[in-house]
């Protein structure tokens, strides 16, 4: 086992124990906390890949942007050391259902792809190389994938905020 492959384990060691710290804990303000550290632990990946500017971006935008606006929206709106209420048991299986469906649909994927070599000559990861095919619009862009995760995170603060929200008792 050379120093490679100790990184990799470590890396993946790390990005999963937050992530299912993030998933599992009821508080809400460690919750943010342990996503601040599994994407972390994302940006490590590129870093290791050799891919810094995709890890400069990672940081940049989702651990010091979407991270610190979660952190800033649970003090705006919650006390940060309450729990959240505990979950119903339907809610439960209904999340458990979608994550194995969310995994069965990615192994279907992963199982169909051939991922035989490709016939292009591969392209130095460059700012500019990186940039052009973000914005390509053809088979071989990335504008649509783009956008798409951009919906994504807008869903993620949107239930965010909804999580964060403290609902107050009616009086009547």
């Amino acid at each position: 086992m050379n120093g490679s492959t100790i990184v990799f384990y470590l890396l993946s060691l790390l990005t999963l124990t937050f992530g299912i710290l993030a998933v599992t804990t009821r508080q809400i303000f460690r919750a943010a906390i342990y996503l601040l550290f599994a994407l972390i632990g994302i940006a490590g990946f590129y870093f290791w890949m050799a891919y810094e500017f995709i890890a400069a971006v990672q940081i940049v935008v989702y651990v010091g942007g979407i991270v610190v606006l979660i952190i800033f929206s649970i003090f705006l709106t919650q006390q940060t050391g309450e729990e959240l209420p505990k979950q119903k048991m339907g809610r439960s299986l209904f999340s458990a259902l979608a994550v194995f469906c969310g995994f069965a649909l990615t192994i279907v994927q992963v199982l169909q792809h051939s991922f035989k070599g490709d016939t292009t000559e591969a392209i130095s990861p460059t700012v500019f190389n990186i940039g052009t095919k973000m914005l390509e619009v053809n088979n071989s862009g990335y504008a649509l994938p783009f956008e798409v995760v951009s919906i994504l995170l807008l869903a993620a603060l949107i239930g965010c905020i909804v999580i964060a929200i403290h609902n107050k008792p009616v009086t009547k």
